[in-house]
């Protein structure tokens, strides 16, 4: 599939043979559907070659294998992908031009993987193609989620949930591995008993359980012939029906078992606002990390007699709080299936896990209650007591006298256990995932644990992958940045440096600035045909994409929005250049405010995109559904990318790092990644606003802001507050958006006001977006910053981040694949 006439007739030959083995039908009588499933098994195939070849090369070598354990994978879509990094993109768009066949229109009958959500699952992608690319042994593990979180429906401006059934044409890239069964228990009780060597044996009895099977989805390298592995976990029943119970007439106790395992994969993230939700994400997660680590040390006992030495050959990489039962898990095993005594167990377990924080935000690390942990995970949860039990002697002797460490510091307390600090009691290795998040984590958040274990806390900058992100999201821009530079870029971003030297150069900025006026049609194409809104590429897209979440500050961006509105209104003839606000966010299925920011996103729309009298000045746009595929057109198009979390709150962000490697300049807060970026492109080509991260954490300290102060004294801030509950944007129902005005200024709540300092950063970002009204009128200015952007990129490869964990945690060993 490289080069040549001959193999060129072979793919064509192989992609007519798979439409009619797989539809009886000739190409001519095939839908788009059907050709992208044929095209993909002719792709597979070409994959399957270097998969098998190396799992021969990892048996051969024996190396240190990585597991990477992940709630989320947001992988994107596989086939255009897939063929950037066999380096056959071109020569496969030939051949299928050739047989009448648009490759764009191919790829956009595959649907997104729904196995994640937000920047946690995109991460996890963007390390898994990079692990791959670098030539590093890598495990991704995680669940095949049937319908992922959900499809978003913008319905009369709401957010609508419905099942997102990316499986209902069966998916060409994933390969059911039966061979790989395993059984994962829940409930019942632990009984004890007399063991050999007169050790006490525990034994699980009267519990359910299910048999977790793996699908593999290869993960490929660019141009090495290595293909790595994602194995993500189906749930089955352990009988697939009980016909004795249904012919006794229990026919809830014949179907329990299938709903048992169908409920655990249904979904990501279940709703947790009640105790069945909590309970099932619990399940999910233990159920996923325990059939890893059977898998894991099964693959591990095939090569080695002896567990002791797992560390040297296995390293296990928590992402997030999700997944650190492995760490109890690791222990039942050991202790309980391998025979080995405590302290052994403890020493194995504790040199093979390693735990990356990914929020500062204390919602997110998780907490579960003692009484639903133990109830469903009864001998993980003697053990969590164990590990409890000595760790907290361990602070007593460390801390003597020290109580309130106990309480800060404990894993059970308080009826709950705390998974982040099992994470960082057993991990060899703690991370933060930028530099600002870091040092947040070891003076703050977790300040107590880096007093105890100075030693095991490091930094690793997120980073993503310039293959997805540049090379098949912006192909002309692509293309553009390898006729200055070379392709070298493409497996190391630190070479796009060298394209500082163009940002003065006319014809560089021109040609820029005409690949992006050409990213924009067709963004603005897609908008036209999804939202039925007609937007001008020749005016300033101004783009807010990620999860949605208070402290994200969507709510501060659309507010600015009404500002800027009401500015017009009061002057036709304001000096603004046109302006398409672009918003793309899914709101978790619980989340009010969040849902309810949207229904405002989309109420400003109605009412601006519809007024004639500012000459379509402004435009506000909300994407549907927003996910990987629909992210890289956008990346492609943005003019400004909306970074602009409250200071001290956003652990990294990626988007932000997406935006610049596609030539976006920033607006945002010295927050995350953001930091790191202004030291490697300068503060000038950035529009940096707001509050300090440590401004922010002092008022949160002194609880010494008052909203209400701004709102008394600022009328502009006033006129947009009021039209939040006067019906300006909501005619029918005045009082919708109560709540939103509410969490600004809590008039009716005792609950801290503002609590993500919206209005206290107001002005600032108002003045912030003033200089990108003046500096957006000069376009050889903008065109020379936006390219120093590009050129300023490269650290933020996720190829670094992965070196950097290999180096200082992993300690992996690379592969070289021969065919």
């Amino acid at each position: 599939m490289k080069n040549g006439k001959y193999e060129k007739e072979e793919f064509k030959k192989e992609v007519e043979d798979n439409v009619r083995r797989l539809y009886r039908k000739t190409l001519k009588e095939a839908s788009e559907q059907e050709l992208f499933q044929a095209i993909s098994f002719t792709v597979k195939d070409v994959i399957m070659d270097q998969w098998i070849a190396t799992q021969k090369e990892i048996d051969n070598q024996d190396p240190k294998i990585v597991y990477y354990m992940s709630m989320e994978f947001l992988m994107g879509r596989a086939l255009g992908n897939n063929l950037i990094n066999l380096t056959s993109y071109k020569e496969v768009k030939e051949a299928l031009e050739e047989m009448g066949i648009n490759l764009d229109a191919i790829e956009d009958q595959e649907p997104d993987p729904a196995l994640g959500n937000g920047g946690l699952g995109r991460l996890a992608a963007c390390f898994m193609e990079s692990l791959a690319t670098l030539g590093y042994p890598a495990y991704g593990c995680g669940i095949r989620y049937r319908y992922g979180m959900f499809q978003q429906k913008i319905e009369n401006g709401y957010q609508i949930e419905v099942p997102d059934n990316w499986l209902k044409n069966e998916y060409p890239f994933e390969l059911k591995r039966p061979e790989y069964t395993y059984e994962v228990k829940f409930g019942g009780y632990v009984r004890a008993q007399d063991g050999e060597n007169g050790r006490t044996k525990f034994v699980q009895e009267n519990y359910q359980s299910v048999k977790a099977i793996s699908y593999d989805m290869p993960i490929v390298g660019y141009n090495n012939n290595v293909v790595n592995t994602l194995m993500i976990w189906d749930a089955e029943p352990m009988e697939s029906f009980q016909l004795d119970s249904f012919n006794k007439g229990d026919y809830r106790k014949a179907v329990e078992q299938q709903n048992l395992a169908r409920n655990l994969v249904e979904v990501l993230y279940p709703n947790d606002n009640h105790i069945a939700g909590k309970e099932l994400r619990l399940r999910q997660q233990y159920f996923f990390v325990s059939a890893s680590l059977q898998r894991a040390i099964e693959r591990f006992k095939k090569h080695h007699s002896d567990i002791h030495q797992l560390p040297e050959k296995v390293t296990i990489q928590m992402n997030d709080t999700h997944p650190t039962v492995a760490v109890a898990e690791l222990m039942r095993i050991l202790l309980d299936e391998e025979g080995l005594e405590w302290d052994e167990a403890w020493d194995i377990t504790t040199k093979t896990c390693a735990y990356t924080n990914h929020t500062i935000m204390a919602e997110a690390l998780e907490k579960w209650p003692i009484e639903i942990f133990s109830r469903l995970l009864p001998r993980i949860y003697q053990i969590v007591e164990e590990i409890n039990r000595r760790f907290v002697l361990d602070i007593q002797k460390k801390f003597p006298g020290d109580n309130d460490r106990i309480r800060k510091m404990a894993i059970i307390y308080d009826g709950q256990v705390k998974m982040a600090h099992l994470a960082i009691c057993a991990g060899y290795s703690v991370n933060g995932v930028a530099r600002l998040h870091t040092e947040i984590l070891k003076n703050q958040e977790l300040k107590d644990f880096y007093e105890m274990f100075p030693e095991k806390f490091n930094n690793k900058t997120n980073g993503i992958t310039q293959r997805r992100f540049l090379m098949h999201g912006d192909p002309l821009l692509a293309e553009w940045v390898t006729k200055y530079v070379g392709k070298d870029w493409i497996t190391d971003l630190s070479r796009i440096s060298k394209l500082k030297i163009y940002a003065d150069d006319e014809k560089a900025q021109q040609e820029f600035l005409n690949i992006k006026y050409q990213n924009k049609v067709r963004l603005a194409d897609y908008i036209q045909k999804h939202n039925g809104i007609e937007v001008d590429p020749r005016s300033l897209f101004d783009v807010q994409v990620k999860r949605l979440h208070e402290y994200k500050r969507q709510l501060l961006n659309i507010l600015h929005v009404m500002y800027l509105y009401n500015e017009l209104k009061e002057n036709p003839n304001l000096d603004v250049v046109p302006r398409t606000y672009i918003f793309g966010a899914k709101a978790a299925a619980g989340y009010r405010n969040a849902k309810l920011t949207i229904k405002l996103i989309n109420a400003v729309a109605d009412v601006i995109n519809n007024d004639k009298s500012i000459n379509g000045k402004l435009k506000v746009v909300f994407i549907e559904d927003y996910r990987v595929s629909n992210a890289e057109i956008i990346f492609a198009a943005a003019d400004v990318s909306e970074q602009i979390s409250t200071a001290s709150k956003e652990a990294s962000g990626t988007g932000n790092m997406k935006f610049m490697l596609n030539g976006a300049l920033t607006i945002g807060t010295m927050d995350g990644a953001n930091v790191e970026m202004a030291e490697e492109v300068g503060e000038d080509n950035m529009f940096i606003f707001g509050m300090s991260s440590d401004e922010v954490i002092a008022h949160e300290q002194n609880r010494d802001y008052d909203p209400m102060q701004i709102f008394n004294t600022d009328q502009d801030v006033r006129t947009v507050l009021m039209q939040l509950i006067n019906g300006f944007y909501s005619p029918d129902d005045p009082e919708l958006f109560r709540d939103l005005y509410n969490s600004l200024l809590n008039t009716e709540s005792t609950q801290y006001a503002d609590t993500y300092f919206i209005l206290a950063d107001f002005r600032s970002y108002v003045e912030a977006q003033k200089r990108i009204n003046q500096d957006y009128k000069d376009e050889k200015n903008w065109a020379r910053k936006a390219i120093l952007n590009i050129a300023a990129s490269g650290k933020f490869s996720s190829d670094r981040t992965i070196q950097e964990y290999v180096d200082d945690i992993w300690k992996l060993e690379k592969i070289t694949v021969e065919l």
